[in-house]
């Protein structure tokens, strides 16, 4: 069977939700907290259906099912062409930190070691670590199969999601963020979603044109205006190169989103065909699309007067 499968399993608290989340951005059909009987439905349904990346995420939540694992583990051989088994640890002293930061308790609690006569005071860092231990020997089994293992103690999320993309990238979709490119003006307040503001009115403004102050700067002769304005050209090179420059770096980090807006007075002359401009050059080689949005070149009620 042509399809290339990823479990993804390991320590609660290690990194699971950070590595499905990188390989669903790589093109992965990700199903997570997978019961283990239903592993080979599940790949031969994908593949079924077209797909043929697939990731799944086994770990203990998946209760008595667990039992089953080591079994649906060695039958993927047969189902897929390409098997990884992705084990996360971390140490023990990790594990409880990341469990106090986030406050949230760990899967095992309810089990924890009966009978042990041990007390559960100073109390949840105690029952944390107590799940971790007992964690750790449920799992024992699957780590044995494990593919790959990491050690993501002194991981950032980042830093985890890096190496994952580093190992799983090839053959898959490109994790490329979805880039907007957005107009808009500044008398109508900034937008609450971008992440880059720059700011155009500087630029020579075709509202003060009497035979292009009706016209929006997505037509050839306010875009003609706006683009033989001193510096307008320059500052579009400079803004290409830093974008060039940034956005793989910020693709690295993980970002998935990134909106670049770019404001003048009122929102439909010069940021308009800057905007326009930018995202053609920025999609020129293909490698990522570019999205276009003007927030203001059609609005209405704009004040009486005032230039854009």
């Amino acid at each position: 069977m042509e399809a290339e499968v990823v479990v993804v399993t390991g320590l609660s608290g290690a990194g699971k939700s950070t590595v499905l989340r990188a390989l669903t951005d790589l093109g992965y059909f990700c199903v997570d907290n997978l019961p283990p009987s239903l592993v080979g439905q599940t790949v031969e349904t994908c593949v079924a259906g077209g797909i043929h990346c697939v990731a799944l995420g086994i770990d203990i939540r998946v209760g008595a099912f667990l039992d089953a694992a080591p079994e649906a583990l060695k039958q993927l051989g047969g189902l897929a062409s390409k098997v990884a088994v992705l084990f996360l640890d971390a140490a023990d002293d990790a594990l409880v930190r990341r469990f106090s930061e986030t406050r949230r308790p760990h899967p095992m609690l309810s089990e924890g070691p009966k009978g042990s006569g041990r007390p559960r005071a100073s109390g949840e860092l105690l029952a944390v670590l107590d799940g971790v231990r007992l964690e750790r020997a449920r799992l024992s089994s699957i780590r044995a199969q494990a593919t790959l293992v990491l050690d993501t103690t002194q991981l950032s999320v980042h830093e985890l999601r890096r190496q994952v993309v580093d190992i799983f990238a090839q053959g898959s979709v490109a994790p490329h963020m979805s880039v907007r490119v957005l107009s808009f003006g500044f008398k109508h307040g900034l937008p609450l979603d971008a992440d880059l503001v720059f700011d155009v009115r500087f630029l020579d403004n075709p509202y003060f044109v009497p035979a292009l102050r009706d016209h929006g700067g997505d037509e050839p002769t306010v875009r003609d205006f706006v683009l033989a304005s001193v510096g307008a050209t320059e500052l579009l090179r400079h803004l290409e190169a830093l974008l060039e420059f940034s956005l793989p770096r910020y693709e690295r980090e993980g970002k998935s989103y990134l909106t670049i807006a770019l404001g003048c007075t009122g929102g439909r002359h010069r940021s308009v065909t800057l905007a326009l401009e930018l995202a053609r050059r920025l999609a020129g080689d293909g490698k990522r699309s570019i999205g276009v949005v003007h927030r203001d070149l059609l609005r209405t009620g704009n004040p009486v007067g005032g230039p854009n």
